[in-house]
């Protein structure tokens, strides 16, 4: 009986056993190596493994986000804490009787290819186990990125979005935070509750979207969208945003020039809010910092006690040798489906993948696919090596060139992919 191991009890791990068990697939194993499931949605005090903070909800709507098998509760709200998720999660997983097939504080240190074709897995108290299918559902969002361009020495207080969790440390402190992401702008608005100024320095355009449009979330409007022609569509979304927004110029933004969904939307409500009213303050990129001085590149410059640094995660395989699989600083990352690795047909990853919407639901018909390519219902193409090409190209043409952008994916888009193929199974 085929052997399988998944890395990771998260939100795509989870949903990557409950589809091998429904195919029929029970010789599995997942290690998690936290005490419970959860992944980046268990929230910590401290700094952890999770990059979720105290005032965490997401940005994806309920109705956009839940698994298509097991609808989130009905008095939810729009959009969900990290602590309803996390028990939405937890609900998922006694469910389907999941618990059982996960090891809890397990960790994989190294996973390594046998000429058989099989997975060698050692375990961080140095046990071994051999597997005929390797699963990964690790994460993308616990490994920090640092800023690329921060010359100089900062004297004061420098801390990564990741290591965010509440904005009481900041009382009375100038706050600088670089990156207008969704962790950034997140992170400038909790803090300027609290601090006696807060900045957001921006390196370039990029679009905040409001999280309600006419009364309902606006990604549901987004869904409504994909039957339309796509010149259409990308009229509406700008129209719409210079409706409900005007001109980012007057909040002090810089205007983009490119569509919306060229890259990854920041969806926040509060922001411009705060622009408006005083509380942020947006600023340009950083040129330098001295002691407590930071010079920005319009040549002014100002003090701060704190900076943030909310510009992104690095994809991380620590369990793999940096000559076998790295995409940590990779610009391309060539996986057929965003799954299939074209030189290892027994290795699969699930939820490596920025969708510009709810990751879960792609993730769960992941899962599927391969839970049947395991159990011999789907056959894998011949040509792997070239639709793995094909999947890096299409996301080169799709989205700005920039690391958040190298495994980026239009939700809808995306799914209607996966369908295609398990429509194939047999």
């Amino acid at each position: 009986m085929k052997r399988i191991c998944v890395i990771g009890a998260g939100c795509s791990g989870i949903t990557t056993v409950k589809n091998l068990l429904q195919a029929g697939l029970i010789n599995l194993v997942c290690y998690e190596q936290n005490d419970q499931i959860g992944g980046n949605w268990v929230y910590a005090p401290h700094e952890s493994h999770s990059s979720v903070c105290e005032t965490t909800h997401i940005i994806s709507s309920k109705k956009m986000s839940e698994f298509v098998d097991f609808p989130m509760p009905d008095d939810y709200p729009d959009y969900p804490s990290h602590a309803q998720l996390l028990r939405y999660f937890q609900a998922y997983t006694k469910h389907f009787g999941l618990s059982p097939y996960i090891q809890f504080n397990t960790k994989v240190v190294k996973s390594e290819k046998t000429p058989d074709e099989r997975w060698l897995i050692t375990l961080g108290d140095g046990q071994q186990e051999r597997f005929d299918y390797l699963l990964i559902a690790n994460g993308h969002h616990n490994v920090p990125r640092h800023p690329e361009h921060l010359p100089g020495n900062f004297s004061g207080r420098y801390l990564h979005a990741h290591q965010y969790k509440t904005a009481a440390p900041f009382q009375n402190e100038r706050v600088l935070v670089i990156g207008a992401g969704n962790s950034g702008c997140d992170c400038a608005v909790e803090i300027s509750r609290v601090a006696e100024f807060v900045a957001i320095s921006t390196r370039g355009a990029q679009y905040i979207v409001p999280k309600f449009f006419m009364g309902k979330p606006t990604d549901t409007f987004n869904g409504q969208m994909q039957w339309i022609p796509k010149p259409i569509a990308a009229f509406l979304r700008q129209l719409s945003l210079r409706i409900q927004v005007g001109k980012y110029s007057d909040y002090g933004l810089p205007d983009p020039n490119f569509p919306v969904l060229k890259a990854h939307p920041t969806v926040n409500s509060e922001l411009l809010y705060k622009i408006r009213h005083g509380k942020v303050h947006p600023r340009p990129a950083v040129s330098s910092v001295e002691g407590k001085q930071v010079r920005f590149v319009n040549g002014t410059e100002e003090e701060y006690d704190t900076i943030v640094a909310a510009t992104g995660y690095k994809i991380s395989t620590p369990f793999f040798a940096p000559d076998f699989i790295n995409y940590e600083e990779a610009d391309r990352v060539p996986l057929y489906l965003r799954m299939f690795h074209p030189d290892h047909p027994t290795l699969a990853f699930i939820g490596l993948f920025q969708p510009q919407g709810a990751i879960w639901p792609s993730s769960d018909l992941q899962a599927k696919l391969v839970a049947n390519y395991i159990a011999g219902r789907w056959e894998m193409p011949t040509n792997v090596a070239e639709l793995a090409e094909q999947d890096a190209a299409h996301i080169d043409r799709e989205f700005l060139k920039a690391k958040r952008h190298t495994i980026e994916v239009h939700a809808h888009e995306f799914e209607r992919a996966l369908k295609k193929q398990i429509l194939k199974i047999s």
